[in-house]
């Protein structure tokens, strides 16, 4: 089925819902989903895009860099939650007792499919297909009017069972589509006590399946899930393609800004441009940070959600278990990366980052445990420390290109001094080898200039890069204190709570003024905790708007830096390359292996992204 289709028919179905049911998903977090207006579909972008997913990196690799959907757009584009428990339980072979028994609907013995249209008919869509000269809103009406009449109107177990059905529907034929016609059952397990649906990361569920999708085979072209996401993700950081049209600033969530640009020309014709402009896409015309600018105003998700921004983590959905390794693209969180090229990708094969299948009962807390307390920890922070290194590196590259321009300034004055000298001694010699002595002054005279203005850029380049270095050692020195008094405090409030549940236990009943004295302290310093937290927070933010806000008076220096660190890197490559092709045959044959947390690795050392 047609994702634009699948679209509507679940909007149908929850504008049927009575006023108390949609109430319900609202309290789950997926009440902004429907706030959305319907989009269309661009295959092509979803295409190329998907030609340019690094599937071992879980990342786009694009010519300037990786570049990573996260959380943050996720929570921004969309409106679902990211926080909250992982998206794991049980998973099993065979869900007909379970679906008979949760949604009192039909599967085949030892399978774990719900028909579809069986499920739409439970809930009043019938006759799903849409009528001749009939316009889509009023497609939508009819089949909403004739869904509401088969729906239960009041609280009780009918309701209970009208949601899950609901529920089934739009996560298996909308959310986490996959390709053929019937839903799959393996969400049922979460949708047992429907009170608990609110308590888990839907978004970063999500987040996990469209990471599985682009990682499918080129050769699929159909467009299935939500797939306004992917879309507005790239609406927002690569604007130069004008795939989008702006169209309702102001609402929220993000994607309720945005249309897709209609494009009549022929699916081939809009494949071949879209990756040619992304070949030739102007590296400083690409969005890093695209939301400094938003407020947080009507959104209150985010709130609970902006601990999990900016951090690499596992996500979860069920039996997909992928990193989201942030520290590939540390542009995104206002942080520098050197350049790196990827002139050889998929050379071997993928670890085991994800498990498929379905074929055990397999309870995924226990399988991915490793994986899920990253989760539970927020995983792992991208922060100063990798930049500072990514700083060194592109410092020390500078300085040498700075010498390197030196020395031929100096080796092209004194070849200008040369032919000045043989000039004035005599031009036969230089007529004889096929032009004037004036001419070739010239062009040495150009030259010269020419170097001498790319060395004062690459010197102005040498002491940015040494001030943003100094300041960023500041800035890790500020933040390591900051943090060194959080914890602190976080400490005092864990002895202090405990102290408090060892009065109210053993206390005699004179001691109510030390229980009082106790809590108003405790509640001071949750206070000082929180503020010391929103601190070190704010410094992080407050410094990647300021450096958001010179980034265009610094477009030549930055061009020049990008220049600078490709040179380098390429340089470092060629050198890795030769050194893995010595390694190859070691590696044959290896891959799968047990599923490790996502790499500590030192951020900022070259390892993805382009130069500033």
């Amino acid at each position: 089925m047609r994702a634009r289709v699948s679209w509507t028919l679940v909007l149908a179905a929850f504008l049927a819902l009575p006023p108390f049911q949609r109430e319900r998903v609202d309290e789950m977090g997926f009440g902004q989903i429907f706030r959305i207006e319907r989009m269309r579909v661009d295959p092509a972008l979803t295409q190329t895009l998907r030609s340019r997913w690094d599937t071992e990196a879980s990342a786009f690799a694009f010519p300037w860099g990786h570049m990573i959907p996260s959380l943050e757009d996720v929570s921004r584009i969309t409106g679902l939650r990211v926080y909250g428990r992982a998206v794991s339980r049980y998973t099993y072979p065979c869900y007909h007792d379970l679906a008979e028994r949760l949604l009192d609907l039909p599967v085949e013995r030892r399978s774990s499919l719900v028909p579809r249209v069986a499920l739409q008919e439970s809930l009043g869509l019938f006759e799903a297909g849409k009528n001749a000269g009939e316009t889509e809103d009023e497609y939508l009406e009819r089949l909403a009017r004739v869904s509401r009449r088969e729906l239960a109107s009041e609280p009780g177990p009918q309701a209970d069972l009208d949601l899950r059905r609901f529920l089934v529907l739009f996560l298996g034929r909308l959310f986490f589509a996959t390709r053929g016609d019937a839903v799959h059952c393996r969400f049922l397990p979460l949708l047992a006590d429907l009170g608990e649906v609110g308590g888990y990361a839907w978004g970063a569920a999500f987040l996990a399946h469209q990471f599985d999708g682009l990682s499918a085979s080129e050769r699929q072209t159909s467009t299935s899930g939500f797939y306004p996401f992917l879309q507005v993700w790239a609406y927002l950081h690569l604007p130069a393609l004008r795939r989008g049209e702006l169209t309702r600033p102001g609402l929220v969530p993000i994607a309720r800004h945005w249309d897709s640009r209609r494009d009549t020309r022929h699916l081939a014709d809009q494949l071949e441009h879209l990756q040619e402009a992304i070949d030739s896409y102007p590296y400083l015309d690409v969005v890093w940070q695209p939301y400094l600018g938003e407020g947080d105003e009507g959104q209150p998700w985010l709130v609970q959600a902006r601990p999990y921004f900016g951090r690499s983590v596992w996500l979860h959905a069920l039996n997909l278990v992928l990193p989201l390794n942030l520290f590939l693209t540390q542009r995104s969180l206002g942080f520098r990366q050197s350049v790196v090229e990827f002139p050889i990708r998929d050379r071997f094969r993928r670890p085991g980052r994800s498990f498929r299948g379905l074929h055990d009962t397999t309870d995924w807390r226990e399988r991915a445990r490793e994986q899920i307390e990253s989760w539970e920890r927020k995983g792992k922070g991208v922060d100063v420390t990798g930049e500072i290194a990514s700083l060194r590196a592109l410092l020390q590259s500078a300085v040498q290109d700075r010498e390197a321009a030196q020395r031929q300034v100096t080796e092209l004055r004194s070849e200008l001094e040369r032919v000045r000298g043989a000039g004035a001694g005599g031009a036969s010699s230089s007529r004889s080898a096929g032009g004037s002595p004036s001419l070739m002054e010239a062009r040495l005279a150009g030259a010269v200039l020419r170097a001498e203005e790319a060395q004062r850029h690459l010197e102005e380049r040498e002491r940015d890069l040494e001030l943003t270095h100094e300041h960023a050692m500041t800035l890790q020195s500020e933040r390591d204190q900051q943090r060194i008094q959080a914890e602190a405090a976080e400490a005092r409030v864990a002895e202090m709570t405990q102290e408090l549940v060892t009065l109210r236990v053993q206390r005699p009943p004179g001691d109510q003024e030390e229980v009082t004295r106790l809590r108003a302290e405790l509640l001071a310093q949750q206070t000082l905790a929180r503020s010391l937290q929103q601190i070190v927070t704010d410094i992080g933010r407050s410094r990647s708007r300021s450096r958001s806000g010179v980034s265009v008076s610094r477009a030549t220096g930055a061009s020049v830096g990008q220049y600078l660190a490709g040179s380098s890197s390429r340089r470092r490559n060629e050198e890795e390359e030769r050194r893995r092709q010595g390694e190859g045959s070691a590696h044959e044959g290896k891959g799968g292996g047990e599923m490790l947390p996502p790499p500590d690795r030192r951020e900022g050392s070259g390892e993805s992204g382009g130069g500033q």
